[in-house]
């Protein structure tokens, strides 16, 4: 649980906000994913190509992130969506 936390914590830094905006500057806003499918999407996320909770090191590190579009960014994570689905199941069965 103290993972989570500081991965939070570490999302609100001002460092990250900035760098985040650098990122999808540099991407032109465009999700690279589909850019590369010939497709033209509007990114909302930079994501880290190395999750953060592996390493940390590479968490500011201009090659290490890309914009996205939240399809994509989803399909990234789909760790986030089974903790979801479970999520809802049990609270449903409770």
């Amino acid at each position: 649980m103290a993972n989570k936390y500081n991965e939070h914590k570490f999302y609100k830094t001002t460092a990250w906000i900035k760098k985040r905006k650098d990122i999808l500057k540099r991407d032109n806003f465009e999700c690279q994913k589909c850019k590369e499918k010939g497709m033209q999407t509007q990114a909302q996320a930079v994501h880290h190509i190395v999750h953060l909770r592996d390493d940390r090191g590479l968490a500011l590190e201009d090659s290490n992130l890309i914009s996205l579009c939240n399809s994509c960014h989803n399909e990234e994570h789909p760790e986030k969506l089974k903790k979801y689905l479970t999520d809802i199941h049990e609270e449903r069965w409770e």
